[in-house]
């Protein structure tokens, strides 16, 4: 618990004292965000504003760890490491990419094919090591179970060792790939995503206390219980982004002093992704997450119906963020009401959760 209060206090100082620091090195290395050609007019304000922050509170958050742990002297678990290889290998497929349109000053920067291949290389890795490290229990970071608010009676190892661990790392693939490009398509308006992921951050630090206190190594079986790895670290872990993505948003609401960039958006949604993996709440991520699968989703109907009705959309403009700032509603006020909306998703979610818990007693 202690531990918990010790990162996320620190990655808090950490983002909100040094981020001015962080601005002005990236302004003399001339990592100015380019901004897109058919993107809303009133975003050429924005062009050169130092982006690539997500290097701040990933590096801030990943410390703040280690200092928690260190003042505690606790030993960091693999549970907690994972969240860290995610979270650091999504921001670093991130960052080349931002580097490269920094660079080049042209919005595209890496492929969309090659983005997914950087993410699935993370994912194939934090599964493969995810299915090791088992406890004195049994328990490995990674389930072989399909997981809601727990895991699911059906095991993908019932079909063989090797077709088993084929499907684990696959299911994976999919929720690592889906969360970080929906979190990256969030990112689009001064601290948006940052305000909408401190809400699923705070859903896990529930959600690892919460599995803590009813782990069932410690409550001896009872009604209830969860199987989960390490729940404390991962509540220690997630309170460290929390503080550090808290911190970051001082400087990235509107008008943004820095943007998160590609580096930070995918950085948080390798850590989520990582925290739904391995609390076994994987399903629940998507009401957790609600926001980032609207915005996903508006791009994929987007996309679909332009297509099926040969140049017709459904939007002005996608992401649907997008749409609401052509139809002329301020950016603050986006925000504002997209914040309120991953928020009461986030409760939901964490409602669902304590709902099935009672429902187990």
């Amino acid at each position: 618990m202690i531990a918990m209060l010790i990162a996320a206090g620190f990655s808090l100082m950490y983002s909100l004292l040094l981020t001015p620091l962080f601005v002005r090195g990236f302004n003399k290395l001339r990592w100015g965000q380019p901004i897109r050609v058919d993107g809303p007019k009133e975003h050429e304000t924005k062009r050169g504003t130092p982006t690539m922050g997500g290097l701040i509170f990933i590096s801030g958050s990943v410390l703040a760890y280690f200092v928690g742990k260190l003042v505690m002297g606790e030993t960091p678990t693999p549970s907690a490491l994972l969240v860290i290889l995610m979270a650091v290998g999504a921001g670093t497929v991130g960052f080349i990419d931002d580097l490269m349109k920094t660079r080049m000053q042209n919005s595209a920067g890496l492929g969309g094919w090659a983005k997914i291949f950087g993410q699935v290389v993370i994912a194939v890795s934090f599964a493969l090591l995810g299915l090791q490290f088992a406890n004195d229990h049994g328990l490995t970071p990674v389930s072989t179970h399909i997981s809601i608010f727990r895991d699911l009676p059906f095991d993908f190892m019932s079909l063989g060792v090797i077709a088993g661990t084929i499907l684990v790392i696959l299911w994976v693939m999919v929720i690592v790939t889906a969360t970080t490009n929906a979190v990256n398509v969030t990112d689009g308006l001064d601290g948006l995503a940052a305000g909408a992921s401190i809400f699923a951050f705070s859903a896990y630090v529930l959600i690892g206390f919460w599995q803590s206190a009813q782990n069932c190594a410690a409550t001896a079986g009872e009604a209830g219980c969860y199987e989960v790895r390490d729940p404390m670290d991962l509540a220690v872990i997630a309170a460290a982004f929390l503080g550090g993505v808290a911190g970051f948003l001082w400087w990235n609401t509107n008008p943004a002093q820095i943007f998160m960039g590609d580096t930070g958006s995918m950085g948080i949604g390798g850590a989520i992704a990582a925290l739904a993996i391995l609390t076994r709440t994987e399903v629940l991520l998507i009401l957790i997450g609600g926001l980032f699968i609207i915005e996903t989703g508006s791009v994929i109907l987007q996309r679909l119906y332009f297509k099926v009705t040969k140049g017709k959309r459904i939007f002005l403009m996608s992401p649907i963020h997008h749409h609401f700032e052509l139809k002329g509603w301020a950016e603050v006020t986006i925000v504002v009401r997209f914040w309120m909306i991953a928020g009461i998703f986030a409760i939901v979610g964490i409602g669902g959760f304590y709902a099935e818990w009672v429902l187990n007693q």
